[in-house]
């Protein structure tokens, strides 16, 4: 019995980790926090802005967050759908809310090691 608890747990320790990531992004976009999102980006992230597109450094893709969140300020934000590849990406789609209407988000996450991060991110 304890052999297969045991099994039961550490087999779900990729999903687990890609959860905690997934609820930590999407905390950090419904609070506008460039800085707690930044956490999860990787060292190069493409980021997609209604159409304007740029792959940044870790700390210009926060500044460039950051412009957006302050423009943009949510006033809601949750993911709608999850999923997932076999080769480790992994993404989610959601609706971030804001006064002056509504952008569909997508970010795209890779494990990296023992961490999944950030390789893109859209508001569309």
């Amino acid at each position: 019995m304890t052999m297969v608890l045991l099994g039961m747990l550490v087999g779900t320790g990729p999903v687990a980790a890609q959860s905690d990531v997934m609820g930590g992004i999407q905390a950090a976009i419904k609070s506008g926090s460039s800085r707690d999102l930044a956490r999860y980006f990787n060292s190069k992230v493409d980021v997609n802005i209604g159409g304007d597109n740029g792959n940044y450094s870790q700390s210009q893709a926060e500044m460039v967050v950051r412009d957006f969140f302050s423009k943009n300020t949510p006033m809601g934000f949750s993911f709608d759908h999850q999923g997932g590849s076999e080769d480790g990406q992994r993404y989610a789609i959601g609706k971030y809310n804001h006064k002056g209407g509504r952008y569909n988000v997508v970010v795209k996450v890779k494990k990296y090691g023992d961490s999944y991060k950030i390789d893109t991110i859209e508001f569309k």
